[in-house]
């Protein structure tokens, strides 16, 4: 068709008399031409660039990147802090009917039961708490016995709350001074399930709302230490309390959360130096929950522990393992931190947690501006002399 067309083309030029031949114009030339300027001679052979020399020259820059990079693979910070939702298994037409029962059942039945359970509690507590505060003025050995008592009662309600099914290992705690327990942290319900057994003495931090009335009840009642985390005169004032609370041999045991924030029990973050810088022995508590049926972790950030507590509650159990490790003394030549972290890879070998070098802390609060500039200042070195060169 081609070869036809043309001789077409050619017959119609020969009848007009004259032939026209198409001569391309020089700008179509040119651009149909191939450019051999940048070919290289023969022999010689072509280098192309290394993809993977120009992503390290790149990550060269900086320190910075190379830590965004390596948060992007792999950023165990936020996995510390993350709830891991249950795997769906109401998924078929015979299994989808017996979810439903079972939804019916938790929050019908159960939640009701469960929330009656937890009033009456509050109602025998603070019932007896205020008839025994203002009868016995006078006998204030009895009354912080029976205080003692009250607060364990109340624990052991909202456990009930719950079903808890909790197994202890290992002797209880006894009345002691010179020690100071230690504990991997979770949730507030922490606190619950180890006191529902032992009346400790915990540090714990100051919450608004009803949590923060009923905390200030227990606290008083088992000698606690409250705090807020926000201001830095109160780390000063609990350093001294705390000394002062382990030297006494009628107190209460001391408990304490050293990672200072909730987190999700499958990791464990850095431990905080101040238990492990009071002279005495050092009491380890592994705590792990079993997720069958709920995970206890308390995202604070993201829900309310009233909400927290009404999960627990519609919930068909919380199963929970507890042991209480053997007491561990500081070595001569071993630091606090040194210390912390050996006794926290007791606890994450016996919880079966990950450890993780993070501060917990980091949850709660930005980067500093000192830690800022550093990391501005470093950013600008790493490029002037990545641009000298």
């Amino acid at each position: 068709m081609l070869g036809g067309d043309l001789v077409g083309e050619q017959g119609m030029g020969s009848c007009g008399g004259e032939l026209e031949l198409m001569k391309p114009s020089s700008s179509e030339s040119e651009a149909d031409r191939p450019d051999t300027q940048d070919d290289p001679p023969p022999g010689s052979s072509v280098h192309e660039p290394s993809p993977k020399l120009l992503l390290q020259d790149f990550l060269d820059i900086s320190s910075a990147l190379n830590e965004a990079a390596g948060a992007i693979v792999d950023d165990s910070f936020t996995r510390c802090f993350k709830s891991n939702a249950p795997e769906p298994w109401n998924w078929n037409i015979y299994l989808f009917p017996l979810w439903c029962f079972g939804v019916l059942v938790r929050y019908l039945i159960l939640f009701p039961t469960r929330v009656v359970i937890l009033a009456m509690g509050h109602i025998i507590f603070f019932s007896s708490f205020f008839s025994v505060h203002f009868l016995l003025q006078r006998q204030q050995a009895l009354r912080r016995k029976i205080q003692r008592f009250l607060a364990e009662l109340l624990c052991c309600f909202y456990v009930a709350s719950w079903t808890g099914v909790i197994k202890y290992h290992g002797p209880l705690p006894s009345l002691r001074p010179n020690q100071v327990f230690v504990a991997n942290h979770t949730s507030m319900i922490d606190f619950i399930i180890l006191e529902q057994v032992t009346p400790f003495a915990v540090i714990m931090q100051k919450h608004p709302g009803w949590v923060g009335v009923l905390q200030n009840f227990i606290l008083e009642t088992v000698g606690g230490i409250p705090f807020n985390r926000g201001e830095a005169k109160d780390r000063e004032v609990v350093g001294e309390k705390l000394k002062n609370h382990v030297r006494g041999s009628d107190n209460n045991p001391l408990l304490i959360f050293p990672e200072g924030t909730c987190v999700n029990n499958q990791y464990s973050v850095m431990f905080k130096k101040g238990a492990f810088e009071l002279d005495c022995a050092v009491c380890p508590i592994a705590i792990k929950y079993n997720k069958i049926f709920v995970d206890a972790f308390w995202n604070s950030k993201k829900q309310s522990f009233t909400k927290h507590l009404v999960r627990l509650m519609t919930s068909w159990a919380v199963v929970c393992d507890v042991w209480y490790l053997e007491p561990q003394i500081r070595r001569p030549d071993e630091s606090p931190i040194d210390f912390s972290e050996r006794v926290r890879a007791i606890i994450c070998a016996r919880a079966g947690l990950k450890k993780v070098p993070w501060d917990g802390y980091l949850k709660h609060s930005r980067p500093g501006p000192k830690l800022r500039e550093r990391k501005q200042q470093s950013y600008a070195e790493s490029i002037l002399r990545r641009l000298e060169k």
